[in-house]
């Protein structure tokens, strides 16, 4: 085994009793990023030097008995809207192309105190508009995309290029490309982790949060961004508890929302059988199983889209007056949609969301998390835009991505993706737990009972 197929706990517990160096833990990651970029293109800029140096730092400050902890020397990739002091921070767009911040994002300072070695940039759709990331591809099968809009960080944590991927979700931009792409992916609360340095797509239902091979190194991950963020107005000042510390992966008793409605509406065979499947799984170790009703479906996307278009359009109002010609062709147009949105369908949108903010807290009076699919379908072909299900409708690919994903967004509430298994063209399929606001705690217990009882979570792509 090649030091960059460990998981960030295995490569964790091996630095820490002195069987690998992050040297060459880094090292092997560099080599895995050279060998397969030219296939996927998760990195929009490899800092190698940089990650050498920061390697050898952790080495020397390792023996000299100052270790960190577990993410001491381990390899990091960060999403291109988070700012990163002195690395270019263009997210995937020539609108910022030569952007070079002075100062990192709050997660990333934290995690680089945690001692963590950045290797580089991953790719995202264009200002984290989108769901494909066009620049990349999908580790499973190159002529099918990654996901986005965390692509880049997807598509690298499941090809073994980094241990982390750093992402952002606002429609899902965690959850769809770790799904897509066979890794773990998690969406904090809304305000559990700072986005102060992150570039915003929509103020009120951005998210930060990482992509792992599998729930502990999620667990580890969260318990160094996770926190209160003072200069971050969506933050909240909740106790942050122990999280990697607290999992024990104990279901007895737990009790699951299966939606009677919504989730397992227009999706294909596969994927309602895996995650159905996975149920099972989870049951099998002690949970108990309740139907539910999910409150307001047909006014989700609509309270998204309302909420979505005007706020990004707020955010580019001044570049895309002075630089529109920038902008890819389909964001350029989304930008413009949004600025034609009035500001009463806009506060209706906010209203939409406060009554399905409400009606949720009520679902979770009688279950502790809720399981669904993640995405409607394994990875799309790169040029497929539409999909034609059984029924003879017709849905946008890109609207289809995001349909299961825009609940946990508008909620707020915490979401974790992991892999149930694969297709029979061998892509990863997924679904997603969400549970009440700031208990990530039993998402992971649940993720970790599943992780363990099943084998789908943790595998890496041979690249094809």
């Amino acid at each position: 085994m090649q030091p960059y197929e460990l998981t960030l706990t295995a490569a964790a517990e091996e630095i820490a009793a002195g069987r690998l160096s992050p040297v060459e833990l880094t090292d092997s990651a560099l080599g895995r990023i050279e060998a397969t970029e030219p296939a996927i293109n998760a990195f929009v800029h490899v800092c190698a030097d940089l990650a050498r140096e920061q390697a050898r730092t952790a080495e020397a400050e390792i023996a000299a008995g100052r270790y960190r902890g577990p993410l001491h020397g381990i390899p990091l990739g960060v999403k291109d809207i988070y700012d990163t002091a002195g690395i270019p921070s263009t997210s995937s767009s020539k609108v910022r192309e030569g952007y070079v911040p002075d100062t990192d994002a709050v997660a990333v300072e934290r995690l680089r105190s945690a001692g963590m070695v950045m290797v580089g940039k991953t790719h995202t759709h264009e200002f984290a508009y989108g769901g494909r990331t066009h620049t990349t591809r999908n580790p499973w099968d190159t002529s099918r995309i990654p996901g986005g809009s965390s692509g880049g960080s997807g598509a690298a944590v499941a090809v073994g290029s980094c241990l982390v991927g750093m992402g952002t979700d606002t429609a899902g931009s965690i959850r769809i490309p770790a799904t897509l792409c066979g890794t773990v992916g998690l969406k904090p609360t809304h305000g559990r982790t700072s986005r102060r340095g992150v570039t915003s797509l929509s103020w009120s239902l951005d998210h930060v949060g990482p992509l792992t091979r599998n729930v502990r190194d999620a667990a580890l991950v969260l318990d160094v961004i996770a926190g209160h963020d003072p200069l971050d107005p969506a933050s909240v000042d909740v106790p942050v508890p122990g999280y990697a510390a607290g999992t024990t992966g104990d279901v007895r008793g737990l009790r699951i929302g299966v939606p009677t409605n919504f989730f397992f509406d227009h999706v294909h065979p596969d994927v309602e059988a895996s995650v159905r499947a996975a149920v099972d799984v989870l049951v099998g170790v002690g949970a108990q199983t309740r139907e539910v009703t999910i409150p307001y479906p047909d006014q989700v996307l609509a309270a998204e889209w309302g909420i979505v278009l005007p706020e990004a359009a707020a955010y580019h109002q001044e570049a895309l007056r002075t630089k529109g010609e920038l902008y890819r062709p389909e964001t350029r147009m989304q930008l413009e949609v949004g600025e034609l949105v009035l500001a009463t369908d806009y506060i209706k949108a906010l209203r939409v969301r406060t009554l399905i903010q409400r009606a949720w807290a009520q679902l979770f009076a009688d279950v502790d998390v809720v399981v669904a699919p993640v995405q409607p379908f394994a990875a799309p072909v790169v040029d497929q835009m539409d999909v034609t299900w059984p029924d003879g409708t017709t849905e946008s690919v890109d609207l289809a991505m995001v349909r299961l994903t825009s609940p946990a967004n508008l909620t707020g509430l915490p979401s974790i993706a992991l892999p149930t298994g694969f297709d029979a063209a061998g892509l990863p399929l997924g679904m997603q737990l969400m549970g009440r606001p700031f208990d990530e705690a039993t998402l992971l217990d649940a993720g970790t009972a599943y992780e363990a009882a099943a084998e789908a979570v943790g595998r890496l792509a041979e690249v094809v």
